[in-house]
């Protein structure tokens, strides 16, 4: 049962992994935590290049670990607000962003999250295609072609967050056209796109990202859960013109070194 569920798709390598409880204990033995910014390590650095060269893009990437998912999410859209000067977001129905402030404010969803998300500043919820709803791409992308004509000026708009396969909102699947479409979306208007692989990611879907089946790359992708076989390792990988101007220490706080030690090569 505990292989089955994963812990919520996060023990991706099964339950116990030999190799992830041998690097546990293996790290234990040098030092449990240190800051980056104030102590580097080469295995952050070996973690960094790694997850730069397996994330889709033909464009130089740069990554920022962190310490959850949803700290992963809230570092990707601190990025895309602070290179576009710029503090809307958008994101989907159906889709859970975290249990943060922020991420609960993306979440397109009000069961269970209702009386949390009503004290987080919610920013405009779209459409995301998927058979249950009879939404279609052309439908959905009309939606936000209208929303930007009508109460979302695309020039005041960061980001747009996509996942781009949706496990709270009911395993739904983004259509490779409907991602097309957001990447020439955010072309045309200069916004750039997060892709949340958080829970689709890791080689899930077939290849490392889901992302990587439409065609089309992310400017930033957020990763966590499977990236660690259980242990708390989240990342954000993207390109650097679109996010990250600033060393690491602007964007988060220090970090459990423990956590990035697993991604010594097996």
């Amino acid at each position: 049962m505990l292989g089955f569920a994963a812990g919520i798709a996060a023990t991706s390598t099964g339950h116990r992994h030999p190799k992830v409880i041998e690097a546990v204990q293996r790290q234990m033995q040098v030092f449990t935590h240190t800051c980056f910014h104030v102590a580097p390590y080469e295995t952050y650095v070996d973690l960094a290049e790694r997850l730069n060269a397996l994330t889709p893009g033909d464009f130089a990437r740069k990554t920022m670990p962190a310490t959850t998912g949803a700290e992963a999410v809230e570092n990707a859209v601190k990025m895309a607000r602070a290179f576009t000067g710029r503090s809307g977001v958008i994101a989907f129905n159906g889709a859970f962003h975290g249990r943060m402030s922020l991420g609960m404010a993306l979440t397109g969803k009000v069961a269970p999250y209702s009386r949390f998300r009503r004290h987080a500043a919610r920013g405009p919820s779209r459409p995301c295609p998927q058979p249950m709803t009879r939404v279609s791409v052309a439908q959905a992308v009309a939606h936000l072609e209208a929303l930007f004509a009508s109460s979302a000026d695309p020039r005041r708009v960061a980001a747009i967050i996509v996942k781009p396969v949706q496990g709270e909102g009911g395993f739904n699947i983004a259509p490779p056209e409907f991602l097309a479409a957001l990447r020439r979306i955010c072309d045309t208007h200069d916004i750039v796109l997060i892709g949340d692989e958080i829970q689709a990611g890791m080689a899930r879907n077939g290849r490392m990202f889901r992302f990587q089946h439409s065609g089309i790359a992310p400017d930033l992708v957020t990763m966590a859960k499977g990236l660690a076989g259980g242990v708390p390792l989240p990342a954000v990988t993207g390109r650097p013109g679109s996010s990250m101007r600033r060393p690491p220490a602007d964007w988060v706080a220090p970090m459990p070194a423990t956590l990035w030690q697993l991604r010594r090569r097996w």
